[in-house]
């Protein structure tokens, strides 16, 4: 890996991939098609780039049989294990409505209404993934929604990954789609024959499923446009090297466009992970793609003082961050912006992951610094309530009268004003 001085570190900022032009074009004509056409267009758009014919979208009893089948019971119980620490830590930020009164007898509050209908997206490609599952899911049945679909690309024999099926049979899903990409998004934003529409759409994928969820915002909800997953590692003298190499090439290999980054104010230990990281690369699976993260998104950053580091990371914002120092909860204090804090070296981010609980559907490419990951506030709305009392607005109607005609919104005057004659 590449060593650097701390104060180039702003380089390791990239833009949002907002695709090329024939990508947004592709999308939009996708977007429109299954609009159009529905179901028609999703099989036939499967079949163009997903390389099969479908019978149907749904998956069948016999498709999540075989899926438990192909499981070992063990990691089934691993998967539940994991869905209740992510339920019991989401169920801690449920809120509650609230109404207050005051003396006049107005009445003020706040209605927290779960959404009707959400929509999951898995992707598929190089690799499955359970955990995004139980993720976007678990989250969305604490804060109360009834209906959960859920789409994800079949592979060539038109099946899904087993261990997607068995995620989503614990978590009680029972609308499971084989279709992935834009296509994907834009039947749970517009519906189909087969797919009912949803409110919300949550959930990873590639460029075009991002730039599909760009373009149907405002049609529904959307969490958020995630780019490629990133970590850093803010180290002093006394993190252990081989344990920093392995978290970062734990997020190299999703993508050869995710971020590897060590900040640390010891030469000697960028160093040794720098060294750590060529030995460990070598004997892993899915080499091709970490080594290319490594090479062109990979860097060790090296400051004059552990300050001068905790600066450093509160401009990049990661996605990921982990404290490998000498006493990491004197540091996280000193932490503006990061998506997730991992602290301490048994604290690997793979934890988080999948199994400690919190989410890790989370903000990248320094949107941290406005940004959080998703939680059950996202798969709910919030109603005002506000009843004023006939002493409240006698009180308070001509002040509200003359703001409103500062704005020169004479309507909206006589309408409170209309309260105030007497005999009203």
């Amino acid at each position: 890996m590449k060593i650097i001085k701390v104060t180039d570190a702003l380089t390791l900022k990239r833009d949002l991939d907002s695709g090329t032009d024939e990508q947004r074009h592709a999308v939009l004509e996708i977007l429109d098609n299954v609009k159009q056409t529905g179901d028609a267009a999703l099989f036939n758009y499967t079949e163009k780039f997903d390389g099969v014919r479908l019978q149907s979208l749904n998956i069948t009893e016999q498709e999540i049989q075989e899926a438990y089948e192909q499981i070992d019971e063990e990691i089934v119980g691993y998967l539940k294990e994991a869905a209740a620490n992510i339920r019991d830590y989401h169920s801690r930020q449920v809120r509650q409505s609230w109404i207050t009164t005051q003396e006049d007898g107005t009445i003020l509050g706040q209605k927290i209404t779960p959404l009707d209908a959400v929509g999951v997206y898995v992707p598929g490609g190089t690799a499955a993934y359970p955990s995004s599952v139980l993720m976007n899911v678990v989250p969305a049945q604490v804060a109360g929604v009834k209906r959960i679909a859920m789409v994800t690309p079949p592979g060539k024999d038109g099946k899904l990954p087993a261990g997607v099926i068995v995620a989503a049979n614990e978590c009680g899903v029972t609308e499971i789609y084989k279709v992935g990409g834009a296509q994907g998004i834009a039947a749970l934003a517009y519906g189909t024959e087969t797919i009912a529409a949803v409110d919300k759409i949550t959930g990873p994928g590639n460029i075009f499923v991002a730039l599909a969820k760009r373009e149907v915002f405002g049609d529904v909800d959307i969490d958020m446009i995630a780019g490629p997953s990133e970590i850093v590692v803010l180290a002093d003298e006394h993190a252990n090297p081989a344990y920093i190499a392995a978290d970062l090439l734990s997020q190299a290999e999703h993508d050869v466009r995710a971020s590897s980054v060590l900040v640390t104010s010891s030469m000697e230990l960028a160093e040794k992970v720098a060294l750590e990281v060529e030995n460990q690369l070598a004997t892993l699976p899915r080499r091709e793609i970490a080594g290319a993260s490594i090479d062109n998104y990979g860097a060790i950053y090296v400051a004059d003082s552990l300050e001068a580091a905790i600066d450093a990371v509160n401009e990049l914002a990661p996605e990921h961050l982990e404290i490998m120092t000498e006493d990491p909860m004197a540091i996280m204090g000193k932490i503006r912006h990061a998506g997730a804090i991992f602290l301490g070296e048994n604290s690997s981010e793979p934890v988080g992951d999948y199994f400690a609980g919190p989410n890790h559907v989370l903000p990248t490419n320094g949107t941290a610094r406005f940004s959080s990951p998703l939680n059950v506030d996202d798969f709910v709305k919030k109603s005002s309530i506000i009843s004023y009392s006939r002493t409240a607005i006698q009180s308070n109607g001509q002040k509200i009268a003359a703001l409103a005609r500062l704005e020169g919104l004479e309507a909206h005057a006589r309408a409170v004003e209309q309260r105030l004659n007497k005999g009203n």
